[in-house]
């Protein structure tokens, strides 16, 4: 396992850089970028279609920059000035602990003040340089692919926060333990709480600014599931503790080709530092500091199902799917319940094999996504009936 971006590239190359990126987090990363590109391709085709118009807007240009301007980027020249010449400073001992540094105290004073002169500055030569005699109203064409940058930032702030929110009413008491702890930390998201949380918030955007909103929900369930099986590729590299139960199983002859990985694994050199100790391991480090080389030697005492691998394998099956359909089906919407439905079966079954705590309702023993799967499954059937109706 790599919990590091840096102990991937040494594994490739030999080389240790110092770097402040988790592998989680840049497999996370990577599918948000990946996503937007769906995303905009998606908007791009139902454009050219004429399923979704622009929008023309006004606004007035050459008018002096407003104080508020000139404040918002004082503040923000401050904060990114305050940790980041800090950070350069200390570089690899920013790269140990990159979590602890963000949310510390530490910065520099002199880097934050030097930089928000910086950028109110520049922003006061911005307004000099297109300042007019006289301001002018201009009325311009918004397509939806022009607000792909403000669709995917909505979706990260909404269900990074909705997924943590799920997490803590899962599992109330270790979130009562360490209320600020578990705030900070950039573990434990659970993906319907991103995925609710993260809809509701795009939908209340859609209609803001006037995208046909059963158009973007197409797109964008195709877009969910892609940047999805990514970010199950990133718990997968850095052993985050999302697998499968121990797999005690004989694999049967027909599965013969499949590496042993693949079947059972006990995810060495995990993130999360569970297990046993791993003999004679040692790990490459940002800085010289007690126990650093041994930071991530713990490998699971029995191999468990790599879940991680098949919800990534499973997620392209639907990804695949619905950019199949995606122009067989002409009425709003109901790709969106298709991607519902099918990604509502795929965790309900998933769940059998993964390590979750089990919760009784009306008789019935599931998971708490297993719950949620099965509510999604239904709300897509829903969705399907309600726009075949409407249509």
């Amino acid at each position: 396992m790599y919990p590091r971006l840096s102990d991937l590239i040494y594994d490739l190359i030999g080389y240790f850089p110092c770097l402040p990126i988790q592998t989680y987090g840049f497999f996370l990363a990577l599918g948000f970028v990946v996503a937007g590109m769906v995303l905009y391709a998606e908007f791009r085709r139902m454009e050219r279609a004429g399923l979704m118009p622009g929008v023309t807007v006004s606004r007035t240009v050459g008018t002096s920059a407003n104080p508020i301007e000139y404040i918002i980027n004082a503040v923000l020249g401050f904060l990114l000035g305050y940790k980041l010449v800090a950070a350069a400073l200390e570089w690899c001992a920013f790269a140990d602990n990159p979590q602890d540094f963000i949310v510390s105290s530490e910065g520099s004073v002199i880097g934050g003040v030097g930089l928000a002169l910086i950028l109110t500055t520049w922003r006061w030569y911005e307004k000099k340089q297109e300042k007019l005699q006289k301001p002018q109203t201009i009325e311009e064409t918004i397509y939806p692919h022009h607000r792909i940058g403000d669709l995917i930032v909505i979706a990260a702030i909404a269900g990074i926060l909705g997924s943590k929110i799920f997490t803590w009413i899962e599992d109330w008491e270790n979130f009562m333990r360490d209320p600020i702890g578990s705030l900070l930390s950039f573990s434990g998201l659970m993906f319907y709480g991103g995925l609710i949380c993260g809809s509701l918030a795009l939908v209340i955007y859609a209609r803001m600014v006037k995208i046909p909103v059963w158009r973007m929900t197409d797109a964008a369930g195709m877009a969910v599931i892609m940047g999805y099986g990514i970010g199950r590729l990133g718990c997968h590299f850095s052993g985050d503790g999302d697998w499968g139960i121990a797999n005690t199983l004989t694999r049967p002859d027909w599965l013969a080709w499949l590496p042993d990985w693949a079947w059972s694994y006990t995810y060495p050199h995990n993130v999360i530092n569970e297990g046993i100790d791993l003999a004679n391991c040692s790990m490459p480090c940002f800085i010289e500091v007690s126990g650093c080389a041994t930071r991530y030697c713990k490998v699971l005492p029995e191999g468990v199902f790599p879940t991680s691998v098949y919800e990534f394998l499973m997620a392209m099956t639907i990804f695949v799917i619905l950019w199949l359909l995606r122009k067989r089906i002409t009425t709003a919407g109901i790709l969106f319940g298709i991607f519902l439905i099918l990604n509502g079966i795929e965790r309900f079954l998933i769940e059998f094999v993964r390590i979750n705590d089990r919760h009784t309702i009306l008789g019935i023993e599931l998971s708490f996504s297993q719950y949620i799967a099965l509510g999604l499954v239904a709300l897509g059937i829903g969705v399907i009936g309600i726009r075949k109706w409407s249509k």
